[in-house]
């Protein structure tokens, strides 16, 4: 009886697992069915400047995008273009200089990019430039949804 009992408890428990397991990853595909994700591209050398652009970035992103980035809506990423297996980024993006690519990513598959060129022009002024990363990432939600 005792054999029986835990047999069954084994096959419920293996049961709910799976079943957790299942709802779980189709919430996951569901989540990164569509998404952004916001590139800052640099290379090895890096002046003061640069690290600025990636500061101001990533504080952009992650200051007002919380709930975006929680749901799996909105990743950011700081990529070294001259690191191994990164160099495409150059030629996919026509990357000249650092930059803040916005990516639309639908189903697995970039669907529109856009560069946020004028960093460099707003870097002196935090305000501007949180301002423009921050219109140019809602811009870019808003098409994702």
């Amino acid at each position: 009886m005792k054999k029986a009992i835990l047999a069954f408890l084994i096959i419920v428990a293996a049961v709910s697992l799976r079943l957790a397991f299942t709802v779980n990853f189709a919430y996951a595909e569901q989540v990164s069915a569509t998404k952004v994700i916001a590139y800052y591209f640099h290379g090895t050398m890096r002046c003061p400047t640069c690290h600025k652009l990636e500061q101001y970035s990533k504080e952009a992103v992650e200051t007002n995008f919380k709930d975006a980035l929680a749901a799996g809506k909105l990743e950011y990423k700081a990529v070294n273009v001259e690191g191994k297996g990164n160099e495409h980024f150059a030629k996919d993006y026509q990357l000249y200089t650092k930059s803040l690519i916005l990516s639309l990513v639908k189903d697995g598959k970039e669907t529109k990019w856009k560069n946020l060129d004028k960093i460099w022009e707003y870097v002196r002024n935090k305000e501007r430039f949180i301002d423009y990363v921050k219109s140019g990432v809602a811009d870019l939600l808003r098409e994702a949804q």
